[in-house]
């Protein structure tokens, strides 16, 4: 695969990705993300431009706003501050895990369940499921934006999953709306 990336005088040049490039990213991706979503440029370094093609792709995009939609749904679920649904029951009583694409791709039988902030979630729910609305919406994003999501997602410390942290959350999603608003040329 090739991408574009700046060289030493700051010129963009074609650039061919390689295989440890890709996986670089995926070990690396908690660093990368921040950087993104910091406003580090793509183009300034292979793992930088293969984590920002990974964010950007569709199923990427489309698996973020599902964990959103899934966050949203579990503020209203009494007795469950949990952002995952509970395992089902089939007709014979047996018990089944809900339907997970991103957790039954990895292979895990049953997904953990998480909790979260249920009041701040639900005092930022509109801005929430406008941010999963822009994320699944066709077309092109800017990977800080995308970068964004993953981070406020993933951050175990963040205001969605800790009463202690002093980020507000509607905040965050306004911000992170925004950038997946701005064209990566009008940057």
């Amino acid at each position: 695969m090739r991408v574009l990336l700046e060289n030493d005088r700051g010129d963009l040049t074609l650039y061919r990705l390689r295989p440890w490039h890709q996986l670089a990213a995926r070990f690396l991706a908690t660093r990368l993300d921040r950087e993104l979503a910091g406003g580090t440029r793509p183009e300034a370094a292979p793992t930088l431009a293969a984590r920002a093609i990974r964010l950007t792709s569709t199923q990427y995009r489309r698996d973020l706003a599902t964990s959103l939609q899934r966050i949203i749904a579990a503020r209203s679920r009494p007795g469950s501050g949990h952002a995952l649904p509970e395992a089902g029951r089939t007709r014979l009583g047996a018990e089944r895990p809900p339907a997970m694409p991103a957790y039954s791709r990895a292979g895990i039988a049953r997904p953990p369940h998480v909790p979260v902030q249920r009041t701040r979630i639900s005092r930022s729910a509109p801005e929430l499921a406008e941010l999963a609305g822009r994320l699944i919406q066709p077309g092109p994003v800017p990977a800080r934006g995308v970068a964004m999501v993953s981070q406020l997602v993933t951050d175990g410390g963040g205001p969605l999953y800790r009463q202690a942290s002093h980020g507000d959350l509607g905040a965050l999603a306004t911000r992170a709306v925004r950038a997946l608003d701005q064209m990566a040329w009008a940057s």
